[in-house]
């Protein structure tokens, strides 16, 4: 099953060097760090965001990592954003929706057999970014959860380089 994810991990990598083909777009690289509920977790990860798609969305696919609660997640997240522009304000909020792939691992003792399993899951997004001096970007999220295996909430902020 871990095989199945990287490989559709890889896939998905792939994403955004066909849509920087298709025409200049913006493209930023970054890390996010936060929290998640049920199960209460530290969530680690890095995403890209692929800007203008469409006027005002972006295609932001992400890994997230969480560790904690007697649980590991692993999931890859394919998530739009619709951004708003707000006059005289730099700051730029944005909704969305994402689908995607966890992978969870239940700690069990060595004795136990395998307790895992991968589904699918979907998630609300709120969120907001704003330009930093250096011409990267610093974001907040909220993340709400949709299905059975997707945390219930998630607050994270990140950080994007690039435009």
């Amino acid at each position: 099953m871990l095989k199945r994810l990287l490989i559709l991990c890889a896939l998905g990598a792939l994403i955004p060097l066909g849509a920087q083909a298709a025409g200049p777009v913006g493209t930023a690289w970054g890390v996010r760090a936060g929290f998640s509920t049920s199960p209460d977790q530290l969530v680690l990860g890095g995403q890209m965001s692929i800007g203008e798609v469409a006027p005002s969305l972006s295609f932001d696919p992400n890994l997230e990592l969480g560790f904690g609660d007697n649980t590991t997640i692993i999931g890859f997240n394919l998530d739009m954003h619709y951004h708003f522009d707000l006059s005289n304000s730099s700051w730029r909020p944005y909704i969305g929706a994402g689908a995607g792939i966890n992978y969870i691992s239940y700690d069990a003792p060595p004795t136990a057999p395998d307790n895992s399993e991968t589904d699918v899951a979907g998630a609300f997004i709120l969120g907001a970014g704003v330009p930093t001096r250096s011409g990267n970007r610093f974001f907040t999220e909220l993340k709400l959860g949709l299905g059975s295996s997707a945390p219930d909430l998630k607050l994270l902020v990140g950080w994007n380089f690039g435009k």
